[in-house]
């Protein structure tokens, strides 16, 4: 059964003077229909108003539309009272990432068959090879991907990228727009890992991928760091708009010692709070990137 989800547009009065309207509001709802009386009631808990006189609810109509409070989770291992969701694309031979960056390539450095020399009957190995950027996949950047005088992933702080309290924020059919503050104001990101659902991963392995991508706004990566996010995610191309030469998001946030991880994917397999996340790296001295195996476990909601 799809999601239903109620559109309107309100007006209120407040009983001291003044008012405010709403157009094209959507709010999740539970059964098929929700009255207006219920409704306002929403309004007013959700917006936290106060002093409200009148209410008026205008044009409402029920549309079918995943929620946004929640998704289905059905790319996880379950692992008892816990679940973990995979939120990295799988680095093969010849992928590519990024236009102007080297495919990956993979292969045997010694082969099942050439390593049976070496041992007993019976017994052989394998040794895998791989020659690749490091902006491969999905991967985590730590400040000395920007600053020569930032901390790169040997001194990267476990603290930042491991269990970290996370937060989705969906702006899925937000295709090749600004994402700018307001969009996170309605969170509290402190802390938090926040990633950002914008449903562009699903062109993936596509040309389209890397043309006209969704992108935070230089306030937006201002409002996250003045705000104590802990890491930012995006399932989208780059972080940054890439139309010109600068990255004021990637400035902005690795000066601030936050930690960004692009090309994720699966986030609107997650709830929108209610879990851990974790991108960790290997341990390189001098490098700034690397890929990550970025996942997410959720948290046991029955105790």
């Amino acid at each position: 059964m799809a999601d239903k989800r109620v559109c309107f547009d309100f007006e209120i009065e407040f009983s001291n003077g003044g008012g405010i309207q709403g157009q094209g509001f959507r709010l999740d709802i539970a059964g098929d229909d929700i009255t207006d009386e219920a409704l306002s009631a929403e309004i007013i808990r959700n917006l936290g108003l106060l002093m409200v006189g009148e209410i008026r609810i205008l044009d409402k109509k029920i549309i079918e539309e995943q929620h946004k409070g929640a998704g289905q989770i059905n790319a996880g291992a379950d692992t008892g009272t816990q679940k973990l969701i995979d939120l990295s694309h799988t680095i093969i031979d010849g992928m590519m990432t990024y236009k102007g960056l080297p495919a990956p390539l993979i292969c045997d450095h010694l082969s099942f068959a050439g390593s049976r020399e070496h041992y007993a009957e019976g017994t052989q190995f394998q040794i895998g090879k791989i020659e690749m950027v490091a902006n491969t996949g999905t991967y985590l950047d730590t400040p000395y991907h920007r600053y020569s005088n930032g901390h790169d992933l040997e001194d990267l702080v476990l603290d930042r990228i491991s269990g970290v309290p996370g937060l989705v924020v969906r702006v899925a059919g937000n295709d090749g727009s600004a994402i700018d503050w307001p969009i996170f104001a309605a969170a509290d990101v402190r802390g938090k890992a926040v990633l950002v659902d914008t449903g562009w991963s699903r062109h993936w392995g596509t040309d389209h991928y890397f043309e006209n991508h969704p992108f935070l706004t230089e306030a937006a990566a201002v409002y996250l760091r003045d705000n104590g996010a802990t890491v930012v995610g995006i399932d989208s191309l780059n972080i940054d708009d890439t139309s010109g030469g600068t990255r004021p998001v990637h400035s902005t946030l690795l000066a601030g010692e936050i930690p960004i991880v692009e090309h994720l994917c699966n986030l609107d397999q997650v709830p929108v709070e209610g879990f851990e996340f974790f991108a960790v790296p290997p341990k390189i001295q001098g490098m700034g990137t690397f890929p990550v195996r970025a996942h997410v476990r959720l948290l046991d909601q029955s105790t």
